[in-house]
């Protein structure tokens, strides 16, 4: 018994077309991984899988050929595929950009590891897990970002002069916007014999507004020098 080499190539066309569409996806993002990567992970893991399907057929054929070794050839089928599976964290942390406070990649990283996992299934057979992984895979990359929106937290660092009526014209702003505030951190700075103010405002958005339009309309003012978003801690 063993893989012919119909099963083999229809193996590798399904682990090149399941993982191509996510890594399309994940190009026409402009994200760090795109198609020929997500596909070399499937293919690789697939192959790994093949060559496994093969060991492990290898061994029942030796087995058969001479029952007085039946009790010591052994083949586990785990053994090489648990190498993928922790082996692909690697690949997917060279995806994961530390930035300005924010970390970027992640997405992508998990889905390099979601990809080799679905190369696992298709190199060991089971079409039906590989087939459904790729649809719920695909529903959550492309779609799930559209249908289900957070409206996270994030601090907003504000540089001003002139400290009493720009802090009431940002505190009116926000009031005006429906902004809310859960946390602000001061700090001053005397420069030149002048005091320039900064404040980290933790604020939450309503759903309509963005922080670039927030960003754009504190700018606005003529005693705020600097404004932009980092990451809440």
């Amino acid at each position: 018994m063993q893989l012919s080499a119909v099963t083999i190539i229809l193996r590798l066309i399904i682990a090149t077309g399941i993982s191509g569409v996510i890594g399309w996806d994940r190009e026409h993002k402009n994200r760090p991984a795109g198609i020929r990567t997500h596909i070399l992970v499937c293919l690789g893991a697939c192959i790994v899988a093949l060559i496994q399907k093969e060991i492990g057929f290898n061994a029942l054929r030796v087995a058969a050929q001479y029952p007085q070794y039946k009790g010591v050839i052994r083949a586990d089928e785990a053994r090489l595929i648990a190498q993928v599976v922790s082996g692909i964290g690697f690949l997917g942390a060279g995806t994961i950009i530390v930035e300005h406070h924010s970390i970027k990649g992640l997405t992508t990283a998990a889905s390099l590891w979601v990809v080799a996992c679905m190369g696992l299934a298709v190199g060991m057979g089971n079409y039906v897990i590989a087939i459904a992984s790729f649809i719920v895979v695909f529903g959550v990359i492309a779609f799930l970002k559209r249908i289900v929106r957070v409206s996270a937290i994030k601090s907003i660092e504000i540089q001003y002069k002139n400290k009493v009526e720009t802090k009431k014209f940002i505190y009116d702003y926000f009031q005006s916007k429906n902004i809310a505030i859960s946390n602000v951190v001061f700090r001053a700075n005397k420069i030149d014999g002048e005091y320039l103010y900064t404040n980290v405002y933790e604020v939450k958005l309503p759903r309509t507004l963005k922080y670039v339009t927030v960003i754009e309309d504190l700018s606005n003012h003529d005693d705020v020098t600097k404004v932009r978003t980092i990451a809440a801690g």
